[in-house]
């Protein structure tokens, strides 16, 4: 049997399968393409995949701006809070060895350099309590050395964090 003894129908039905097969895995593997692409589930085309990612990206930007307003909100109160605290110990009676070092003044500042500068002194007998505004790193109250120190300390703890 020869090439040419062969039926001209049967070659033809031979590369008509041979082209139904080879289109048949063509669109298999268009479709496993397909399907890698489409997004949602229920996607049947581009346009349903494209309305589910049109979806998820508002409920992102929703979600973002919410999360933005939030952080705006907590990075307010946190400039508003402590943010260094400084304590000096000091012996407000020299040479006399009554208190100690039981003396203290501790400074509590948050990031703009508002707070409070709680002071005490130390004896014996008694015990004195101060307290004194602060703002924008100054009082309007006179401050003794240990309170400038202690201050000036927690001033400085406060810009080296920013």
């Amino acid at each position: 049997m020869t090439f040419s003894s062969l039926d001209p129908l049967l070659i033809g039905l031979a590369i008509l399968t041979i082209a139904v097969i080879t289109l048949l895995i063509i669109v298999l593997r268009l479709q496993s393409k397909m399907k890698r692409f489409l997004v949602d589930v229920d996607a049947h085309n581009i346009a349903d995949s494209l309305a589910h990612v049109s979806k998820d990206l508002a409920s992102l930007q929703k979600f973002r701006a919410e999360i933005e307003e939030y952080l705006g909100d907590a990075e307010k109160r946190l400039r508003k809070s402590i943010q260094s605290v400084e304590t000096i110990r000091f012996n407000p009676f020299q040479g006399t060895g009554a208190g100690g070092n039981q003396s203290f003044a501790t400074a509590f500042l948050n990031e703009e350099g508002d707070g409070v500068l709680l002071s005490s002194l130390y004896s014996r007998d008694r015990v004195s309590v101060f307290s004194k505004p602060i703002k924008n790193y100054a009082s309007e109250h006179e401050l003794s050395d240990e309170e400038k120190e202690a201050l000036e300390k927690a001033k400085v703890s406060v810009k080296s964090k920013k």
